[in-house]
């Protein structure tokens, strides 16, 4: 069965160039740098990932704009990241036309529209029909021509970075950013389940196997080894994940048996997710938003790359850590495409269990 997720990309690789194309026909709206910005479109489709660095940006044109109205154009994917934020104002949903869905935005008048897209074209497309004055996003993939500014966007950036710069061509100011993390909200969990089990244990580390491609996938004997040799130190584990993820997480229950573990896979929200998250010691994941969550509560991470490139990916700063065994051949993902691994997805199966465990057992051990 064919996903959203999929439907959405195979539409933009199909009619993105041909929608930029006749998008130029249109009169180009000037840009009017004089006028007085009062509210802000930001868009943002895509995974839980991008949407939980984009909160740095977004966190700097509210500190610059205190009085901007900041609207947000998102999949239902990863909305929950910004639901309840003090920093946004109203939500649409780019992936549904009706309540606050995709068409809504056309009735407003943005004074700016910032397109945080990195590739697919479809986004560019919208940002240009909004008719806002200030268009701004990447120029890649023969987007440039429908923005009033473009930024560069480069591999070698962390994506944190990538999305401030987009906030600086709006402001005009070069802003940093602070690689210690902690840049997400920390509530206290009101999951009395884990409240229970994270009573029992000084330390407790959190594992997600999930992802949502093969290449990224670390494997189930190796998680449920790592799990193993953590419960028999004393250290509690907690399984992670969303419903797609409870097949996976169920091997690795077969495998360990009885042990005393606490599995919440598909059964938080991401919001309790991240509560959740924020009172651990550690999470052991690949490339996958749970652990930009770790990183962006201040939860130290563990995190296994191959497919994925690090240096735009990988948490930064002294309390995260990675194991990359750097093959020729990685990393291989560029713009969200991963390709099928002929070689069994050496970059991960190098990474063996023991090597995870002796790292995860030392840092919270410290």
């Amino acid at each position: 069965m064919i996903s959203k997720i999929q439907l959405l990309k195979a539409a933009d690789r199909i009619f993105g160039s041909l929608a930029i194309s006749v998008s130029k026909s249109f009169i180009h709206p000037k840009e009017d740098i004089s006028k007085d910005i009062s509210n802000i479109l930001i868009i943002r489709p895509g995974g839980i990932g991008d949407a939980v660095l984009l909160i740095p940006a977004l966190k700097i044109l509210r500190k610059h704009y205190p009085d901007l109205q900041i609207d947000i154009l998102v999949e239902k994917r990863n909305a929950g990241i910004f639901k309840n934020s003090s920093i946004i104002n109203n939500l649409f949903l780019y992936d549904d036309l009706r309540n606050n869905g995709l068409l809504d935005i056309f009735k407003n008048n943005y004074d700016a529209v910032i397109d945080t897209e990195q590739w697919h074209k479809l986004t560019s497309v919208v940002a240009y029909f909004t008719k806002a004055p200030i268009r701004i996003g990447y120029s890649t993939n023969g987007r440039a021509d429908l923005y009033s500014k473009s930024a560069e966007y480069k591999q070698s950036d962390y994506e944190a970075i990538s999305f401030i710069n987009l906030a600086s061509a709006l402001t005009g100011k070069k802003h940093r950013f602070n690689t210690n993390g902690g840049f997400l909200k920390k509530n206290k969990s009101k999951n009395k389940e884990f409240s229970k089990y994270r009573k029992q244990y000084k330390s407790v580390v959190g594992l997600f196997p999930g992802a949502t491609i093969r290449e990224r996938r670390w494997g189930v004997q190796n998680f449920a080894s790592v799990a193993e040799s953590l419960i028999q130190k004393n250290i509690g584990v907690i399984f992670l994940g969303g419903k797609n993820d409870i097949p996976e997480v169920e091997k690795i229950i077969r495998i360990l048996g009885t042990k005393e573990y606490l599995n919440l896979t598909g059964k938080t929200s991401l919001n309790e997710t991240t509560e959740i998250i924020s009172e651990m010691d550690l999470l052991i994941s690949s490339d996958s938003g749970l652990m930009h969550i770790a990183y962006g509560v201040g939860t130290s991470t563990l995190s296994l790359f191959g497919a994925g490139i690090e240096d735009k990916w990988a948490p930064k700063g002294t309390n995260n850590h990675v194991i990359n065994k750097y093959l020729a051949c990685s990393p291989c993902t560029k713009y969200g495409y991963t390709p099928k691994c002929p070689i069994n997805v050496k970059c991960l199966t190098e990474i063996s269990a023991k090597e995870v465990y002796l790292k995860a057992h030392d840092l919270v051990s410290n």
